[in-house]
C-alpha cells in the first residue's frame, strides 16, 4: 500500500490543520469501497464499518471510520485538479499508444435545483488499446470544446492517435493534438462548410485510393457492413488553414434491422497521418470505446448520472474517483467482466486487497 499513499501524497488537504482523519486514508476508503459497488458518502461509511477490521491491516484510522459528512466534506473542499493528476500519473503507467477517444459526457444527476437541463458536463479521455481512462476535465460553462483544449494541454499523446466527433473538427484543436505530438482522426461534417465540400470532392473523384470491406457483422438482430475509402490530401492543410491534414476518408456503413431494409450511411474524416482504408475501419471502431466501456459502465455499473454530488468541487472528485476504480479493476487479473470485479471487490478480501495493490 506504500505505492498507492506515494500516489496521493501530493494531494493538499482543504481542511483545518487540526481535523481528525487523515486525508490519504478518507481516499483509500472511498475507492476501496468504489471497487467494492459503494456509490455515495453514506455507503462510503457503511462499507468503512463493515470492512474496519481489514482496512486496519493497512490504515492506522486512530479515530476510526470517517462519517459520511467527513467524506462529503472532503470531496466538496479538495482540489479536482488534484485527484485528476492522480488518475493521469496511474493511468500514463500503463503506455497510451495506439488510439485516445475524446468525448463530453453531462453528470446528468449534477445540477442545482431548477437547472436540471444544465448538469455539469466532463470531458474523458480514453485509451482503447488499455481500456483505461486517461484523465478528466471539467467544461468551463459546459464548452465541450474548452474543456478538450484544457485537457489535451495536460497530456503526453506522443505515438498516440488522437479521435473525437465532429464537434472538435476544428484548426485549434487539431494543433492542440500535433503540439502534444499526437496525430488526429477527426470526424467532419457539413457544418465545417467549404472544408467539408472540398474533402467529399477529393474522394468522390480519388484516383487511386486505398479501400477496404469488414466482413458483415449480425448482433441483437441486427446486419451491419462496412467499407472505408483513403486517399491523400495535403492540400487541404494550406487551402483551409487546417494543421497538418494528410488524408481524408469516407466509411459507408449498411445496416439492417430483422425484417426492414438496410439503410446507408456515409461517415467523412480528416487524419493528420496516412491511413490504409483498414487502419481507417480499425481506428473509427475503436473510438466507440469510450461509449461502450467508459460511459456505459460508469453510468450503468456506478450509477453516476444517477449521482446527485453537486456542491463543492464534489462532482468532479467522485467522478475521477470512479475513474480510479474502472483503471485499478482492469488492471487487477480475474473475471473478464467489470461488473464481476466489482463483486469479487465486494466478497473476497483477498481480491480487494489485490486490486488496491494495482495503484501505483
Amino acid at each position: 500500500m506504500r505505492k498507492l499513499r506515494r500516489l496521493l501524497r501530493p494531494l493538499k488537504d482543504p481542511r483545518a490543520d487540526n481535523t481528525r482523519h487523515d486525508l490519504a486514508e478518507i481516499l483509500i476508503i472511498a475507492l476501496a469501497a468504489t471497487l467494492a459497488g459503494a456509490k455515495t458518502c453514506t455507503e462510503f461509511e457503511f462499507f468503512g464499518r463493515g470492512r474496519e477490521e481489514l482496512l486496519r491491516g493497512f490504515l492506522e484510522l486512530r479515530h476510526g471510520i470517517p462519517s459520511h459528512d467527513t467524506f462529503s466534506t472532503v470531496f466538496r473542499a479538495l482540489d479536482p485538479k488534484g485527484l485528476e493528476a492522480v488518475l493521469r500519473k496511474f493511468s500514463k503507467g500503463f503506455g497510451i499508444k495506439g488510439v485516445v477517444s475524446i468525448d463530453g459526457k453531462a453528470l446528468r444527476g449534477a445540477f442545482t435545483r431548477g437547472r436540471r437541463a444544465m448538469p455539469l458536463h466532463m470531458v474523458n479521455v480514453w485509451a482503447a488499446g488499455t481500456r483505461m481512462a486517461l484523465a478528466q476535465s471539467k467544461a468551463p460553462n459546459r464548452n465541450e470544446v474548452a474543456g478538450v483544449l484544457k485537457v489535451l494541454a495536460l497530456l503526453d499523446l506522443d505515438g498516440a492517435l488522437v479521435t473525437a466527433d465532429a464537434l472538435h473538427c476544428r484548426p485549434d484543436t487539431a494543433q492542440a493534438i500535433r503540439k502534444r505530438k499526437g496525430h488526429y482522426v477527426l470526424a467532419i461534417k457539413s457544418n465545417r462548410g467549404r472544408l467539408f465540400k472540398a474533402a467529399k470532392a477529393l474522394i468522390d473523384t480519388a484516383r487511386k485510393p486505398t479501400r477496404a470491406s469488414q466482413r458483415r457483422t449480425s448482433a441483437h438482430g441486427r446486419t451491419e457492413r462496412r467499407q472505408a475509402i483513403v486517399t491523400p490530401a495535403p492540400q487541404l492543410a494550406e487551402q483551409f488553414g487546417f494543421p497538418a491534414i494528410a488524408a481524408v476518408g469516407r466509411i459507408d456503413s449498411w445496416r439492417a434491422n430483422t425484417g426492414k431494409a438496410a439503410k446507408h450511411t456515409a461517415r467523412y474524416f480528416l487524419a493528420s497521418r496516412p491511413l490504409p482504408a483498414k487502419k481507417l475501419l480499425e481506428v473509427v471502431r475503436a473510438h466507440w470505446g469510450i461509449e461502450n466501456n467508459l460511459h456505459w459502465v460508469l453510468d450503468v455499473l456506478f450509477d453516476e448520472d444517477a449521482c446527485r454530488s453537486r456542491k463543492g468541487h464534489a462532482a468532479e472528485n467522485l467522478a475521477a474517483i470512479r475513474k480510479l476504480a474502472i483503471n485499478t479493476l482492469q488492471a487487477t487479473p480475474g473475471p473478464v467482466r467489470t461488473s464481476h470485479k466489482m463483486l469479487e471487490a465486494r466478497w473476497n478480501n483477498d481480491f480487494l486487497l489485490r486490486a488496491l495493490t494495482h495503484m501505483r
